[in-house]
Formats: C-alpha cells, structure tokens, sequence
C-alpha cells in the first residue's frame, strides 16, 4: 500500500504543479485562449463542411456523366446485336435457298439415312472371316 500511495501522491502532485507552472508562464489569458480554441474549432468545422460539400458535388457529377455513358453503351450495343440478327437473318435465308435449290441436304435427313444404313448393316449377315 505505501508504494501506490507514493505513486498516486506523485502523479497528483506532478499534476498540480504541471498546472500552476502552466498558469504561470501561459502567453495569454484563458478568455484569449478559449477564443483561440473555438476559432481552430470552426476552422476545422469549415474545412470539413468543404470538403464534404466537394465531394457531394464530385459524386453527383459522376452520377450525371454515368447515366449518359450507360445509355451510349446501351445503344452500342443494341446496334451490335440488330447487326448479329440481320446476318444470321441473311444466313438462314441463304441456307433455306440452298436446301430448296437441292445444293444441301438438311442435317435431319442426313441422319435419318445415316441411322437407316446402320440398321441395313446390322441386318446383314457378316460375310468376312
């Protein structure tokens, strides 16, 4: 118990000379500090409104320029895809033109011969030894 009432006198006493000492060789009166103190206070209250306020414009700009950008992007790319569509339009008539002209069998007869073929082989009697 003497060691932790040395201590708590010396951290009191400490303390009060700290502030007698402080007192006594402040530049300026408390009134003048306390003005001092509120003045880095609003400062410090302003600059943070500012910059605040800066970037509440910085984001709305940047919510204005992107609303444009996705409606570019958005009609770049619808044109992309009437483009695909009209070419795959012109393919298929293309095909249909052919298989009609008898210049390409459909893939669906193709393998229905194909499938019928394999059968007739199957049915035959193997004649190699």
């Amino acid at each position: 118990m003497g060691k932790t009432f040395s201590f708590v006198s010396g951290a009191l006493f400490g303390a009060a000379a700290g502030a007698i000492i402080g007192v006594a060789l402040a530049p300026r009166s408390g009134a003048e500090t306390r003005a001092m103190a509120a003045d880095i206070a609003n400062d410090a209250w302003d600059n943070m409104r500012d910059t605040c306020e800066h970037g509440a414009e910085e984001a709305r700009a940047a919510v204005n320029d992107f609303g444009p950008m996705v409606d570019a992007k958005t009609d770049d790319l619808r044109a992309k895809v009437d483009l695909a569509r009209e070419r795959m339009d012109q393919l298929r008539e293309q095909l249909n033109d052919a298989i009609s002209g008898g210049n390409v069998t459909p893939a669906a007869d193709v393998v229905v011969e194909n499938a019928a073929e394999a059968d007739t082989e199957a049915a035959e009697p193997s004649t190699e030894a």
